[in-house]
C-alpha cells in the first residue's frame, strides 16, 4: 500500500478524475445525496490518498487550510475496502502530515455524526450540536492540540 499526497496543480488529469468519480461513487451515489461534489476548495486542497500495488484507490480524504484552521475532509474508504482499518490509517497519517506541515492551528472536521466515537478516538471534540447536511447527521469536531491519540 502507499500513501499519495499532491495538491491539485499536481493531480495529473487521470488522477483527478478517478479521485472525483471515487467521491461521486460514495457522497452522491451510494448516500443518495445529490448536491454539487465537486467544487473549489479542490483547486486549494492537497488530495491524500491510499492505493493498492496496482495502482487502485483504496482511500481518500482532501486537506486545506483557511484562517488559523486546518480543515480534512469528503474522507472515504472504497465499500469493498472498509471494515480494514484503512480509515483509520488515512486520518493518522492526515494528522501527522498536519502537525508537520501546519503547525501551531486547529483541526477541524465536520463530520458525520455516525462517526462521532471514530474521531473522538483521535482526540477530537464536538464544537456544535447535530445539524443535518444534505439530510445527513453531522457534527463540527476540532482537535486542539496537535497530540495523536
Amino acid at each position: 500500500m502507499q500513501t499519495k499526497i499532491k495538491k491539485f496543480s499536481e493531480l495529473t488529469l487521470h488522477q483527478y478524475h478517478y479521485l472525483m468519480a471515487n467521491r461521486v461513487a460514495v457522497f452522491v451515489v451510494e448516500q443518495a445525496c445529490p448536491y454539487q461534489e465537486i467544487d473549489a476548495i479542490d483547486m486549494q486542497a492537497y488530495h491524500f490518498w491510499l492505493e493498492d500495488e496496482q495502482a487502485n484507490l483504496l482511500a481518500y480524504a482532501r486537506v486545506y487550510s483557511e484562517e488559523h484552521l486546518v480543515h480534512f475532509g469528503r474522507v472515504l474508504v472504497k465499500k469493498k475496502e472498509r471494515g480494514k482499518g484503512l480509515g483509520k490509517e488515512l486520518v493518522r497519517q492526515i494528522i501527522e502530515w498536519i502537525q508537520v506541515y501546519f503547525p501551531g492551528g486547529k483541526m477541524h472536521i465536520e463530520a458525520q455524526t455516525y462517526l462521532y466515537n471514530f474521531y473522538t478516538s483521535f482526540g477530537f471534540e464536538a464544537v456544535s450540536e447535530e445539524y443535518l447536511e444534505d439530510g445527513i447527521p453531522h457534527i463540527n469536531m476540532e482537535k486542539n492540540d496537535y497530540a495523536t491519540s
